[in-house]
Parts: structure tokens; C-alpha cells; sequence
């Protein structure tokens, strides 16, 4: 039987429904970093995008209970690792819950914010402005710097509750 998302409907039932249809959407991956003083903290999101090009912002939308979140409140900037596929390791390691991500992780200060390397992109963006919504805040933030990888295999993606990445179709 499947999950049906109606408006009437509200509780486990509805929430379960729109997850279900969620994971049919195939989302980048990208790991959100910021500096606490000299310590690094940093999550895993699927939930960000490109929002406008003149002038160039980012949205991001981190859980309200983050501590990154209120990291990042406090300093008002972030970076943005936009993963690699052959980056699912780091994926797992930011996704999990805990203050040490970071140990034994490999990263280095770029526009002073925490950086990944060999990541497919990275993005340092000060924060404009920020929303309440549900249990998440939306991020509004202008990019200060943008640099695209280079000789990577593709976009690490989430995809049905895995892992994956793009594959262009044959013309």
C-alpha cells in the first residue's frame, strides 16, 4: 500500500507519508562547517541550493536543535563542502550525532571557516538573514567565496536512503 500525504491528515502517519516521498527525490550532498573560537564543527545536509546569482546566495537549512546552528548564529558565516562521490565516508562521519566529528579529519582553514579537502566544491557564505521552519532554520547567505573541484568523479547525492551519485544519460 502506499503512503499518501493529505492535508486532513497529521501526525506519524503524515510525517512517514512525506518521507517516503522525499527519499524519491535525489539531493548533493554537502557537509556545513563553521569555527566555534579555533574548534571546527560541521554537519551533513541534503538541504541546500543555490538561491540567487545577482548577488550570489546560498540556502541552507540546518535542524533547530543543531549546535552548528548556534555556532553559526554566533559567528554569522559558514562553509559549504559540496561532496565528492568518492566522498561517502566524510558523508557518514558529519551525519552522525556528537561533538568530535572532527577527530581524525583532515581539514584546513579557507576564508576562516573549516574545509574539507578534495571536496567537489567549497563555498564560504556570511549569513543575510534566516527563517523559522518546522523543526529546521532556513539560512540566507551571501557567498564570499566559491571554488569548484577539480578531476572529481561526480556529485555525491542522497537518493531512497543511500548514497549514490549522478550518472548522465546516453544521448
Amino acid at each position: 500500500m502506499k503512503s499518501t500525504v493529505r492535508s486532513s491528515r497529521t501526525g506519524t502517519a503524515a510525517q512517514q507519508a512525506f518521507r517516503d516521498v522525499m527519499a524519491a527525490v535525489a539531493s548533493p550532498v554537502a557537509v556545513v562547517t563553521a569555527l566555534d573560537g579555533s574548534r571546527p564543527h560541521g554537519t551533513t545536509v541534503s538541504a541546500f541550493t543555490s538561491l540567487s546569482l545577482t548577488p550570489p546566495m546560498v540556502l541552507v537549512s540546518l535542524d533547530e536543535r543543531s549546535q552548528l546552528l548556534a555556532v553559526i548564529r554566533g559567528s554569522g558565516r559558514f562553509g559549504l563542502n559540496v561532496l565528492g562521490a568518492h566522498q561517502v565516508g566524510l558523508a557518514s562521519v558529519f551525519a552522525r550525532s556528537g561533538p568530535d566529528k572532527f577527530e581524525g579529519i583532515d581539514w584546513s582553514p579557507s576564508e576562516e571557516l573549516p574545509r574539507l579537502p578534495d571536496a567537489a566544491a567549497w563555498i564560504a557564505a556570511e549569513v543575510a538573514d534566516s527563517a523559522d521552519a518546522g523543526d529546521h532554520t532556513i539560512l540566507l547567505a551571501h557567498v564570499m567565496a566559491a571554488e569548484p573541484g577539480e578531476g572529481y568523479p561526480g556529485p555525491l547525492t542522497y537518493h531512497r536512503r543511500s548514497f549514490g551519485t549522478h550518472t548522465p544519460l546516453a544521448r
